[in-house]
């Protein structure tokens, strides 16, 4: 397969994964901006969204302040955004174009149905229709999109390079959307008037996990959340579960590649880590960690498969 249609299938699942995500994560800090809390506190959720200063600077540049609908514009419609979930379905609608001579027609049309969705809506429209059933139709849409592909796609290399770029996009925002909420994991910041019940279980709804984290651990408690968000693999958006997943993917592309190593030794360490020592010593730092080395992952796939633009 030529290696620029493998780099467009890659991006796609990427694009996808990262306009649900992106979904995601502020309905989840919708829902906790919610609680009974305070005007700095919800001010400090919003920006906590933010993970970097070219974020931080490109929202400040068009807003004033980290609040809840000027962050959602940022982040689900600004096209200047290359993140947001409007230039992400666009991007991922040019790379199905791109890709289009191994994809199915259903894969196109839904695709193509998304973005004709979401083109040209603007703030107004999203206030008027509401912001939780905007965010839950790109949701439903990401779904859609995973199903026709798994239920209609050849199972083979364009196959693979989709899943993989989909697994590397899940771990990152996986990360960071337990990075927006690494403070409250701290003994100091929790709280036993029932408000850690509702904040925790908004938290586990937005990462998709609620049913089953009740399921297999019972009682809702800050480090049982962060065991099942990084290290168990049965659980699909888990970090562990998303390095196995393209580590088992890159040793069926390409066994011999310098990246299939690296997803091994990154697996390794999440696997034998000890959750009690991570956030003792600083969840931040730990999450900061595994991003970099995700994103040089992301760059030797890139490279070990002649990918690189």
């Amino acid at each position: 397969m030529l290696s620029r249609t493998a780099d467009s299938l890659y991006w796609l699942g990427r694009y996808v994964e990262r306009a649900e995500n992106t979904a995601r994560l502020l309905d989840g800090t919708q829902h906790l901006s919610l609680l009974p809390i305070s005007l700095d506190e919800q001010g400090n959720l919003w920006r906590n969204l933010f993970q970097s200063p070219s974020e931080i600077e490109a929202f400040t540049a068009k807003h004033s302040a980290f609040t809840d609908l000027p962050v959602i514009e940022f982040m689900a419609l600004d096209q200047e955004n290359s993140s947001s979930i409007s230039s992400c379905i666009f991007a991922a609608r040019e790379n199905t174009r791109s890709a289009r001579h191994v994809l199915t027609t259903e894969i196109s049309q839904c695709i193509n149905q998304t973005w004709m969705d979401i083109r040209g809506v603007g703030m107004s429209q999203v206030i008027e229709r509401g912001t939780q059933d905007f965010l839950d139709h790109v949701k439903e849409r990401a779904h859609l999109f995973k199903g026709v592909i798994y239920g209609t796609m050849r199972r083979g290399e364009p196959f693979l390079f989709w899943e993989l770029g989909t697994a590397l996009e899940r771990a990152e925002n996986t990360s960071r959307l337990i990075m927006a909420r690494a403070e409250a994991f701290h003994r100091a910041n929790r709280r036993d008037d029932g408000f850690d019940f509702y904040r925790w279980g908004t938290f586990l709804r937005s990462a998709n996990a609620y049913s089953a984290y009740r399921q297999l651990y019972g009682d809702i408690a800050p480090i049982s959340v962060a065991d099942m968000l990084i290290l168990n693999a049965n659980i699909p958006r888990s970090l562990l579960s998303c390095i196995d997943d393209t580590t088992r993917i890159l040793r069926t592309l390409k066994p011999e590649a310098p990246c299939v190593g690296m997803a091994e030794q990154l697996a390794a360490e999440i696997r034998t880590a000890r959750l009690d020592q991570v956030v003792r010593s600083g969840l931040a730092g730990f999450l900061r960690d595994f991003r970099e080395r995700v994103h040089t992952l992301s760059d030797q796939i890139r490279v070990d498969f002649i990918m690189v633009r």
